[in-house]
């Protein structure tokens, strides 16, 4: 049976957990595509155009980790919100980690972007 694959995209202020979540994905059976930028140091661009390529070429499904950053909860920033636009366009399901960053509801709802509320079950609905 093929693994679903999961880009998992957020801003390097909770890089920590990114890869924490990456790694409780994997035990539920998921591939993880990490950002770039958790794997190695590149400069922003090149580690930017690797992702969106991960997310167009390999990703079946985007999770965005929105976690509280920059004093701001559900934080979404501009690269984020760029992988998102992405993943719209290429047609990838779109995930929160918790729930709808405010600044972005509108294109986040018309997007059909789902927020788990923090729930890894809420993945397969």
């Amino acid at each position: 049976m093929k693994k679903t694959k999961i880009a998992l995209c957020g801003s390097m202020k909770v890089k920590a957990q990114i890869i924490a979540l990456g790694e409780e994905l994997e035990k539920r059976g998921y591939e993880v595509l990490l950002p770039e930028e958790c794997i190695k140091s590149l400069p922003k661009a090149e580690a930017s155009r690797a992702h969106f390529k991960r997310i167009i070429e390999q990703a079946d499904k985007v999770l965005i980790v929105n976690a509280t950053a920059h004093d701001t909860e559900n934080y979404i920033g501009p690269n984020s919100f760029a992988e998102i636009a992405f993943a719209f366009y290429f047609n990838k399901p779109i995930y929160l980690w918790h729930d709808i960053y405010e600044l972005f509801r509108d294109e986040l709802e018309a997007w059909g972007a789902v927020s788990l509320k923090g729930n890894l079950n809420n993945l397969e609905q």
